[in-house]
């Protein structure tokens, strides 16, 4: 019975990047030699088994056999005479092929440590053409190491998996699950040219493919090409640190203008209402969490009206306010503007950034959701106790003038006015 290290932990560790979880594979070894040295066993597929005190997991050496299309559709066989060859040749890709033994020796039979240096993307085996997965996750490997390349017959393999329809038996949940983990890497950017290098994306979320080659306005956007936007947007939002919602709204913001008239172009008016319902289809199909799913939605339909903030009066301020649901969720609100900001700065052509230009926007709004909320809705709900169909009026007129306080303007006398019917009538 002999024990390895494999897998990300020794690449990592050859990058030199700081290992976080390491998984073993056990040669020569059954079931009963793990259950008598008191491992637990987790595996529901195959033997995976918890080391007793540091609860790292161990896998028996495995060989698999495909059945089924998609990557459900496996047989696993496992047995003491599996070798280490036998199981490494399953992985996907060479640089996470590699085996370190107890005694710290490396076990290389397909070239990852000459992959690692070369700094590429190479599958081990045509077997990785029977899991698609593997396409998913070697899409957010390149977000995560941005100074690797895939490796053309690699890329020539998923283009064929494409085209067979492997991609299409992935099940939502999986599809979710890796690109949201590539959403939160260092460039997502590099995981969606991966995705459409091979055909992927197209048949994933066509809804975001389409909107490569749709021209912008240059004198707003440098870099023209709204799927080059796009790219820049989440990986603004990468670059800043931004959790996983507004990342995937930074991501889908703009669908709206892969569906708007082409004799139209480079003007996408109306695109934020276009955009809505894509936003909601690729949510459902992908069963995306509620809180990215939401936001995203919002960010489509606001992120125009939070770029025209101080343009807009105070009255219509408070109406996006509630649109948004601001005074119950203010930390979500807060979000919506970290995407905007993405979208506003992530534009950057050959001549021309929009990075460092200030986004005064986001300071305005939080300040006039800052004084909305601080109206006591209560004090006037109780002074209106005889009149109570009043009270959403008069809160909504005190939450007005609160803002046109906060940002000083005055320019709004029909809402002066407005208000004052009102006070007098009560």
């Amino acid at each position: 019975m002999k024990t390895y290290i494999v897998g990300g932990a020794v690449r990592d560790e050859l990058l030199g990047l700081p290992v976080k979880d390491r998984d073993h594979v056990v040669v020569g070894a059954t079931p009963e030699d793990m259950l008598r040295q008191g491992f637990r066993p987790v595996g529901k597929d195959f033997p995976v088994f918890l080391h007793p005190d540091t609860q790292e997991e161990y896998a028996l050496a495995r060989t698999e056999r495909k059945t089924a299309p998609g990557y459900k559709g496996f047989v696993f066989h496992t047995s003491p005479d599996v070798t280490l060859e036998e199981d490494l040749v399953r992985r996907d890709l060479t640089i996470n092929a590699i085996a370190r033994a107890e005694d710290g020796t490396l076990s290389d039979p397909f070239g990852g440590q000459r992959d690692i240096q070369a700094k590429v993307f190479r599958h081990v085996s045509e077997a990785f053409a029977e899991d698609p997965v593997r396409i998913l996750r070697l899409a957010r490997f390149a977000a995560r190491f941005t100074d690797f390349t895939v490796a053309p017959e690699t890329n020539a393999l998923m283009c064929t998996m494409v085209e067979a329809g492997e991609v299409d038996a992935l099940v939502p949940e999986r599809v979710w699950q890796e690109l949201s983990r590539g959403l939160m890497e260092a460039r997502p950017s590099r995981m969606l040219q991966v995705l459409r290098g091979c055909g992927a994306l197209a048949r994933i979320v066509p809804e975001l493919d389409r909107l490569w080659g749709v021209p912008q306005p240059e004198r707003w956007h440098p870099e023209v090409d709204t799927g080059i936007h796009m790219e820049q947007v989440v990986d603004y939002a990468a670059a800043r640190g931004h959790e996983l919602p507004v990342r995937f709204a930074a991501l889908l913001h703009d669908l709206g203008k892969g569906v708007t008239p082409a004799d139209q172009w480079p003007a996408h008016h109306g695109h934020e209402g276009l955009g809505v319902q894509l936003v909601k289809d690729v949510c459902a199909r992908l069963k995306v969490p509620t809180d990215c799913r939401d936001l995203a939605i919002m960010t489509a339909r606001e992120h125009g009206n939070v770029a025209r903030a101080q343009e807009l009066r105070c009255r219509t301020i408070v109406t996006l306010l509630e649109r948004c649901d601001g005074f119950r969720k203010p930390a979500r609100f807060t979000q919506l503007l970290l995407a905007c900001e993405c979208d506003a700065r992530g534009r950057v052509g050959a001549t021309a950034s929009f990075a460092e230009r200030p986004f005064p926007q986001r300071a305005y709004l939080e300040t006039a959701l800052a004084a909305a909320r601080a109206v006591d809705a209560g004090a006037i709900a109780q002074g209106l106790s005889e009149r109570p169909d009043r009270i959403p009026e008069m809160v909504r007129n005190a939450r007005v003038r609160a803002v046109r306080e906060a940002l000083r303007q005055d320019d709004e006398a029909d809402d002066d006015a407005a208000m004052a019917a009102g006070e007098s009538a009560t």
